[in-house]
C-alpha cells in the first residue's frame, strides 16, 4: 500500500455526471409529491376516460378519443412542464433551496438544465400511460412520429420557460394560485378538450396564438388527421419558447 492512498482529492465532479445526479434528483422529487401526481397523472387521465366514454362536448366528427388524446397529451406537458414546475421551483426558491445550490459547484445553468430533463423523463411516464389508455378507449392516431416528438419538445421548452419565469419573479403563494388559475383557463380555453371552433370568430385568433392550443392543434393535426408537418404551430411553439426562456433567464431572482 504506497502512501497517501487514502488522501483526500476535494473537487467537483465532472460536469455531466452532476447534471445527470441532479436530474435523478429532481426526478425523484417529482414523482414523490403527491399533489404533483394529482395534477400530471392523474387529471389528465380522469379527463380523458370520462370524456371518451361519455358525449358531453361535441368534437366533430369520428371518435371522441381520436379528437381528445392529441389535447390531453398536451395538457399533460402543460401540468409538468409550466404548472408543477413552476410550483415546485417557486416553493424551492421561497425555501432557500436553489440560493444554496446556486453556492455549489453546480453551475446554475445546468441547475436549470436538470430540471428541464427531470421535465422530460416525467412527460415520457406520462406520455407511455395515456397512451396506453388511448389505445385501450379506441385510439387510431395517424402521421408522422418526428412531426409529434417535435411538436412535445418545442411545448415542453416553451412551458418550462413560462413556469420558470413565473416561479422566479412572483413570491411563492402567487406562483401557485396563479398556475392553477392558468391551467384551468387553457384548459378550457386552449382547444384541449373543446374545440376552438366552438369559440366565436375574434376570440379564436387570440387563442390559436397560445402554446396550449398550438400544441393541442398541432398533435391534432399529426394523430388524428395525418399532417406531416405542422409548420404554424411549431412556430408559434418555438416563439413561445425562445421568449420564455429568454425572460426566465433574463429576470429570474434566486432569493
Amino acid at each position: 500500500m504506497s502512501a497517501g492512498t487514502y488522501t483526500p482529492r476535494p473537487g467537483a465532479a465532472p460536469l455531466p455526471r452532476m447534471i445527470a445526479a441532479q436530474t435523478a434528483l429532481e426526478t425523484r422529487m417529482l414523482l414523490r409529491n403527491g399533489e404533483q401526481l394529482l395534477l400530471t397523472v392523474v387529471i389528465p387521465t380522469l379527463l380523458l376516460v370520462l370524456f371518451s366514454a361519455v358525449d358531453i362536448v361535441d368534437t366533430g366528427s369520428g371518435e371522441s378519443v381520436d379528437f381528445l388524446t392529441p389535447g390531453i397529451l398536451a395538457l399533460a406537458v402543460m401540468s409538468t412542464a409550466f404548472t408543477g414546475q413552476a410550483i415546485a421551483t417557486g416553493f424551492e426558491r421561497r425555501y432557500g433551496v436553489l440560493k444554496r445550490l446556486g453556492a455549489s459547484p453546480l453551475p446554475r445553468w445546468a441547475l436549470m438544465t436538470a430540471k428541464t430533463l427531470a421535465v422530460l423523463v416525467t412527460e415520457v411516464l406520462q406520455v407511455v400511460l395515456l397512451t396506453v389508455i388511448a389505445f385501450a378507449l379506441g385510439w387510431s392516431p395517424h402521421g408522422n412520429p418526428f412531426a409529434v416528438l417535435l411538436l412535445l419538445v418545442l411545448g415542453t421548452a416553451a412551458f418550462s420557460g413560462l413556469g420558470l419565469l413565473m416561479a422566479g419573479t412572483l413570491k411563492a403563494e402567487a406562483t401557485l394560485a396563479a398556475a392553477n388559475l392558468v391551467f384551468l383557463l387553457l384548459l378550457v380555453g386552449g382547444g384541449v378538450i373543446v374545440p376552438l371552433d366552438k369559440f366565436p370568430d375574434a376570440v379564436q385568433s387570440v387563442l390559436g396564438l397560445l402554446p396550449i392550443a398550438a400544441l393541442s392543434g398541432g398533435l391534432r393535426d399529426v394523430l388524428q388527421h395525418g399532417a406531416a408537418m405542422p409548420w404554424g404551430d411549431l412556430g408559434i411553439l418555438a416563439v413561445w419558447a425562445v421568449l420564455g426562456l429568454g425572460a426566465a433567464a433574463r429576470f429570474f431572482r434566486w432569493e
